[in-house]
């Protein structure tokens, strides 16, 4: 078996060379003969399936949600990052198949994992949709596979979790000691990289890295993601991949936990606004990144990965304390702004209980429909907790919403003049685009405003409580 990493050469050294079923499947990746599979069609999945359908190869997805299946396979499932049209148009031809079982998964010559990859309530990885995946696919595993996993995890997880499962489900299959990876059959390891609402950065022209359990892996790897995206970046291993794609994400929780620490700070300073202070430390033109405070984290990764982290640092007997006291920071963000919330309400002629409070924005992000783990569903939690009965919510992206651990059941309101003066506070959690700000400043009574969504409009500052101190 060619495992690189006691191979001399790199894997940028040289052109691949490919013999036996790896030169085959080179052959049918490169003539788009090879056949897609894609398990997961969710915000990773969906947008890759597309990708590779739309270039000519036939590419068969697989969700075990049948709703979800179902929408897509009628090409009427929006999502953000895949066009309506070219949805429509790759299941029109054929070239998009769904089904919503792995009985066609022996069907693909390249299969990549994208299932999700939460955490349990104690913070620890939650691997059942990967270890799922895994033991399916190994059930029909045959020569000349290439099996990519994409969903972020920790390190070790591809060589110490799913190769292993790959290997001992095909051999329950088969009944034999069959399959080896980088010899009959491949792995390897690509982070997702989507950014929902993100139009400048897509599938296509976003950099991928890979890392393979041997060197072939890699190569073919590489060969298969250079045919939807313009730059592939090999590593040596899928360990390095893995923690590459951890250190992006933590990275920016650590930063963000810093101008939220600072953020408070200015708070009870009072006459210093950290948004002014980011603004004038970004005009250094090296050295210094801008990052902005906020209500917390959101998302599918950023709230979730230094858990990951963390959990393997302590296997190891080691404990990365920065890394955890980050995340904490941005865990208690919602709480900071329900005391905001409090401070504003004291100020009107209503008790807490009898306050109306509309929540301006609840996905995770602007411009996105994804809530997944948005700030926004635990400031409303933690009101209704409080016996706020009157809570309501206005978000173009959102129509309904279930707040977790309250039982209530809301309607996306329409922003209204009336509507927005019978609420005693306004707070902006998600500054979507779409927002009437001027109208908001103008016609609501009090605000809490967690983004500087206000900074450019004119009006009564005096009626607006702004996360992170001063009057900017």
């Amino acid at each position: 078996m060619d495992n690189q990493a006691s191979n001399a050469e790199t894997p940028h050294s040289d052109a691949p060379f490919f013999t036996g079923v790896a030169r085959e499947l080179a052959e049918k990746i490169s003539s788009k003969e090879a056949i897609i599979g894609v398990a997961g069609l969710g915000y990773v999945g969906l947008p890759l399936a597309v990708e590779f359908a739309g270039r000519g190869f036939r590419t068969i997805g697989i969700d075990l949600n049948p709703e979800r299946a179902r929408r897509i396979a009628a090409g009427n499932h929006l999502m953000e990052g895949v066009a309506g049209e070219v949805l429509h148009r790759v299941i029109r031809e054929g070239m998009l198949e769904v089904c919503t079982d792995f009985s066609r998964a022996g069907e693909a010559d390249v299969v990549f994992i994208c299932v999700p990859t939460p955490i349990t309530t104690e913070k620890n990885p939650e691997m059942r949709h990967i270890e799922s995946a895994a033991g399916a696919l190994g059930q029909r595993l045959r020569p000349g596979q290439l099996i990519v996993l994409k969903s972020t995890t920790y390190p070790g997880t591809t060589e110490e979790l799913v190769q292993p499962l790959l290997e001992q489900r095909s051999k329950e299959a088969v009944g034999a000691d069959d399959f080896v990876a980088g010899r009959n059959y491949f792995l390897a390891f690509s982070p997702e990289r989507i950014d929902p609402g993100n139009t400048q950065f897509t599938t296509a022209n976003t950099p991928v890295v890979v890392g393979g359990v041997t060197r072939t892996c890699t190569q073919l790897a590489v060969l298969a993601m250079e045919q939807v995206c313009e730059q592939v970046h090999p590593v040596s291993s899928p360990g390095v991949a893995e923690m590459e794609k951890l250190l992006e994400n933590i990275f920016r929780s650590v930063n963000i936990a810093l101008l939220n620490e600072l953020a408070q700070l200015c708070d009870r300073m009072g006459d210093i606004s950290i948004w002014e202070v980011v603004e004038a430390a970004a005009t250094k033109p090296f050295g210094f990144l801008p990052f902005f405070p906020g209500p917390g984290l959101g998302g599918h990764c950023i709230p979730v990965d230094p858990h990951y982290l963390s959990w393997l640092a302590r296997r190891h007997d080691f404990e990365t304390s920065f890394i955890t006291l980050s995340a904490r920071i941005n865990e208690t963000m919602p709480h900071y702004v329900m005391e905001a919330i409090m401070r504003a309400i004291s100020g009107q002629p209503v008790q807490l209980p009898d306050a109306r409070v509309l929540v301006l924005g609840v996905a995770f992000k602007r411009n996105v429909s994804d809530t997944r783990h948005s700030p926004a569903l635990r400031i409303m939690e933690l009101l209704s907790r409080r016996g706020v009965t009157h809570l309501a919510y206005s978000d173009p992206y959102v129509p309904e919403l279930e707040v977790p651990g309250t039982g209530l059941q809301l309607r996306s309101v329409t922003l209204t003049e009336k509507m927005l003066q019978s609420f005693d506070v306004v707070v902006i959690v998600t500054d979507h685009s779409a927002f009437p700000y001027a109208d908001i400043a103008e016609q609501a009574r009090c605000i809490v405003d967690t983004r500087n969504a206000l900074k450019d409009i004119v009006c009564d500052r005096e009626k607006i409580m702004l996360l992170g101190g001063g009057d900017f």
